[in-house]
């Protein structure tokens, strides 16, 4: 159903534990195949979906809308993205390469031996994804792994799977063979744990809560893992920063999605000497924002992806209020909504700055210098994303090298992302990397092979 008005849109069946062996089962006989194939009829039928997904892009948009309830501007932008991931999926998968090995290097080997690494893939992977980005983060599992010639099962978000099918039917109706990629439906608890501890499946990839990483690490078995998780990405906002430019990319990352996003601005750290002025710019630019129906396009935000969840969001925020911080804009819920807010003098060690809000509020803090703030960016268990204003070059190097966070940006906020970047974070944010390129290396496995000749 669409979170902003609960209109039962499609109904989708819900899969059992036999239905997740059968997958797997399945899959399992069909990475056979596919790892068989040769990379170019791979290539082939990844730039077949490519077209596919491009020609039902406005179709694709409206469905992410309404079954995630982001507004249609952002739906579109996310469509558009799902061809292009699958042609640099389908470049990438096709260029996999081993290196040669210096044997002769070591003592006691001549050159009557040859050495070189060999990639295969790693068999059958695991995709598990979430619902805010219902077709890019689904797109940036299952298209580098089905590329390097894997089978997948995808276990899409239970609130959005009707983007997942979609893009699911790109790939049949380009010809991928039966078998090689599946979609479970249905709760995460039940089908998840069967999924991921299933001795067949040789690769998980998870993006999702960090409570649910910490389980799959410890239930999983030898497999290979990559998990993208939470965080309380911060932003550092020094006192020699453009002030107005900080605050207008800060507007933006702290509310697209209605902030329900891993890489969103939720934390802003700024030196005290230019507190009130940040705050003077930041303040009409947050209350310019429109949120309402998403599939109206005068509206920037739209709903959250339910109404419990906005519930949550507002306690918080008043739970905030209530501990000291200042509500200098928002804060109020309607249903699924909640108005863009923004919370000022806000303790750095309460939960709402040290845990994962997931919702369209931006908290400030005070730093005294430099050195404070980089301290207090790092204050949380947290190292996904983070980003820093200055002028100052020398600053600018200490919080790269400083700041603990898988990725950094200097002069804009976390959310920011590039297809073949490699993203992933550090701490309790994660374990490895997506991006395309960096996916095809964890999407396989590295053979090591000698070839033994005769003594000269």
């Amino acid at each position: 159903m669409t979170p902003y008005s609960g209109e039962v849109i499609a109904e989708v069946e819900t899969a059992t534990v036999q239905d997740v062996e059968r997958a797997v089962d399945q899959a399992e006989l069909a990475a056979v195949t596919w790892r068989r194939t040769p990379a170019h009829k791979r290539y082939e039928i990844m730039m077949a979906a490519a077209a596919l997904a491009d020609e039902r892009q406005e179709q694709m948009a409206q469905i992410i809308s309404q079954e995630n309830g982001k507004s249609i501007l952002e739906a579109r932008s996310e469509a558009a993205r799902s061809g292009e991931i699958m042609r640099l999926s389908a470049f990438e998968g096709s260029q996999l390469y081993g290196v040669g090995l210096p044997l002769d290097a070591n003592k006691g080997t001549g050159q009557e031996k040859l050495g070189f690494t060999l990639p295969q893939p790693v068999g059958v992977v695991v995709a598990i994804t979430p619902f805010n980005y219902p077709a890019l983060l689904v797109m940036h599992k299952i298209g580098p792994a089905l590329a390097v010639g894997n089978a997948v099962i995808l276990k899409p978000a239970r609130t959005t799977p009707l983007t997942a099918l979609a893009l699911a039917q790109c790939f049949i109706d380009a010809g991928l063979p039966e078998g090689v990629l599946s979609v479970i439906t249905g709760p995460g608890a039940e089908l998840g744990e069967a999924l991921v501890t299933n001795p067949k499946v040789r690769k998980i990839s998870f993006t999702g809560s960090t409570k649910v990483g910490e389980s799959i690490t410890r239930i999983a078995g030898v497999k290979k893992l990559s998990l993208e998780l939470g965080a309380s990405s911060p932003v550092v906002v020094l006192s020699d920063a453009d002030i107005e430019f900080a605050a207008h990319a800060v507007s933006i990352g702290g509310y697209v999605n209605a902030g329900q996003v891993c890489i969103s601005v939720q934390r802003v750290i700024v030196e005290k000497s230019i507190r009130a002025n940040f705050l003077d710019a930041l303040r009409p630019k947050v209350a310019a924002l429109k949120y309402g129906n998403p599939l109206d396009e005068s509206n920037n935000i739209g709903s959250m992806i339910s109404e419990s969840e906005a519930m949550r969001v507002a306690a918080s925020i008043k739970e905030s209020t209530s501990q000291g911080a200042n509500l200098l804009l928002g804060g109020e819920r309607e249903g699924s909504y909640v108005q863009p807010t923004i919370l000022t003098d806000v303790d750095p060690d309460s939960s709402i700055a040290q845990q994962e809000l997931f919702g369209p509020a931006v908290v400030i803090s005070n730093a005294n210098d430099d050195r404070e703030a980089i301290a207090l960016a790092n204050s949380t268990v947290y190292g996904l994303g983070a980003g820093v204003f200055t002028k100052n070059m020398d600053k600018a190097i200490e919080s790269m090298r400083e700041i603990d966070a898988g990725i950094i940006h200097v002069n804009w906020t976390p959310l920011w992302r590039a297809d073949l970047m490699p993203y992933g974070g550090l701490k309790s944010s994660g374990i490895g990397k997506e991006g395309i390129r960096t996916t095809v290396s964890e999407m396989t496995e590295s053979k090591t092979i000698i070839m033994h000749g005769r003594a000269w």
